[in-house]
């Protein structure tokens, strides 16, 4: 398996907000943006292409509740919460409305950052992350009702044990995580509404072998007024709220975090606003 990790010079530091000692790098200069990490993983999962969002940006990897170098504390796995966190962190950082990118959990997380925290985000790229549990292939769900406690034995082979091994406060509390993940993905949602109402200029990005079907994340782009009529000479047809949508080739929900041009789709972006 295709190795998440390399070495990136950067600042890591705790910061207590929001009840947590949230655990953050800052690597690069310029405008900031803060990076997302998925389930199991860390700000770690992004060394391949961390460079490509350094060269023109203040980088700011969180590394979520339970996860990295972050200790787990007493409240459930939720994304709100965790964009809560984040909320909290711009306050902390002193950012001004910083640039959002997730990936999977992280991109839920940023998600929710736009529904409960619109005035503090510039731009958002929601990677990997659908808007209801629905969407998920049956297959997959099925896969997700074995996580827990149990699975810590098998998952040893694995990057997420591997790095969770190597950098937790509490290399212990592995089995710990699993279980509460997958209470967390045990949980039914559907955020159709929030989606539709969002004011955050929002990317949505997948891979064309995802977790759920490239039709629901063309779902979520006509939920932000995409896909409903030409774009026009002068890009006067595109979604009223500078919403799109990028699909990207040849990567599944497994690797598309370390693809280039998951870096390459964000970038665009989020710097087509300067």
């Amino acid at each position: 398996m295709t190795n998440w990790t390399q070495d990136n010079a950067g600042t890591g530091e705790y910061a207590e907000v929001n009840g947590i000692n949230l655990y953050y790098e800052s690597h690069g200069e310029g405008r900031p943006l803060i990076l997302l990490h998925g389930g199991l993983g860390s700000g770690e999962m992004f060394g391949p292409i961390l460079g490509q969002f350094t060269a023109n940006h203040r980088v700011i990897l969180v590394d979520l509740q339970g996860h990295g170098r972050t200790a787990d504390i007493d409240r459930p796995i939720d994304v709100r919460f965790m964009a809560d966190d984040v909320a909290a962190l711009i306050d902390h950082l002193g950012l001004e409305k910083p640039d959002v990118v997730g990936y999977s959990l992280g991109g839920g997380v940023a998600l929710q950052v736009a529904f409960r925290h619109p005035q503090k985000v510039g731009r958002l790229v929601a990677g990997s992350a659908g808007i209801r549990r629905n969407a998920i292939y049956p297959e997959i769900l099925e896969q997700q009702g074995q996580v827990g406690a149990a699975a810590a034995e098998f998952m040893k082979e694995t990057p997420m044990y591997e790095l969770y091994q190597r950098v937790a406060p509490r290399p212990e509390d592995f089995p710990r995580l699993l279980d509460k993940i997958g209470q967390a993905m045990a949980v039914d949602y559907d955020f159709t509404e929030e989606l539709r109402g969002v004011q955050v200029p929002t990317l949505i990005v997948a891979a064309d072998a995802d977790m759920c079907p490239p039709a629901h994340f063309v779902e979520m782009f006509a939920l932000l007024d995409g896909g409903q009529r030409d774009g026009g000479w002068m890009g006067e047809g595109r979604p009223k709220g500078g919403h799109a949508l990028a699909i990207l080739p040849g990567v599944t929900h497994y690797n598309v975090f370390m693809s280039p041009l998951f870096a390459t789709a964000a970038l665009t972006f989020v710097d087509a606003a300067e």
